[in-house]
């Protein structure tokens, strides 16, 4: 019996939202990664896309543990001389606050053109609302 291998066509993709309130920051976007790259259905394949679409809600309220308010930094380059830019997560949530969740998902997928196709399907809003609500999506507890 040959080995079943999933093909575009044959992949299923559903919508999960994730309530990103009082929630820890990592805890978040493990669960967001692992449904983004499709590790939790049994057609896995890590050179196909066989990933679901993920909603994060209430990025705004999402917890750092220790020091990392006063302390982590996001670091940007623009690729000219001088041209590195730091900012504090403290700044960044009163700034952009689903910065922080975008880079943390971004962080734990592919570094590769499947990792950006992965990444284009996760969806973060900084409030409870989202404009998703046509896809049904299915709600998901974080532990």
């Amino acid at each position: 019996m040959p080995t079943y291998v999933p093909t575009p066509a044959t992949v299923e993709r559903q919508w999960h939202i994730i309530d990103a309130g009082e929630q820890v920051l990592g805890r978040i976007a493990t669960v967001a990664a692992k449904l983004l790259q499709g590790k939790h259905k049994p057609q896995y394949a890590p050179s196909l896309d066989t990933g679901d679409f993920v909603i994060i809600t209430n990025a705004a309220g999402v917890k750092l543990t220790g020091n990392k308010e006063e302390q982590k930094l996001y670091r940007h380059h623009s690729g000219y001389e001088g041209g590195l830019r730091e900012e504090r997560a403290k700044t960044l949530r009163q700034r952009i606050p689903e910065r922080m969740v975008e880079e943390a998902v971004r962080g734990m997928l592919p570094k590769t053109k499947l990792g950006k196709t992965m990444y284009r399907k996760l969806k973060v809003y900084a409030g409870p609302s989202h404009p998703h609500a046509a896809q049904q999506p299915t709600p998901l507890e974080v532990s």
